[in-house]
């Protein structure tokens, strides 16, 4: 993987199966990434997971695969 949005995009994309209508947009603001994830509505809870636990745990794979790297993940509903 190159960069921290093409890491974010490929655990999203192991996670929601190919229906998912998954698309990934990422923007900077303020020397912070913001990077958002969008897929059907239908598809979000499991992308999320019980408690936020699916999401905190992508969101701390990518801490730990790029430290440097100041960002925020974003799930559009």
């Amino acid at each position: 993987m190159n960069d921290i949005a093409q890491t974010a995009q490929y655990i999203v994309s192991s996670i929601l199966p190919e229906n998912a209508g998954v698309s990934m947009t990422t923007r900077d603001e303020n020397g912070t990434l913001v990077i958002t994830i969008s897929a059907l509505p239908e598809f979000i809870g499991q992308l999320i997971g019980k408690e936020g636990k699916v999401i905190k745990s992508i969101r701390t794979l990518l801490n730990l695969a790029y430290p440097e790297v100041h960002y925020l993940l974003e799930i559009k509903e």
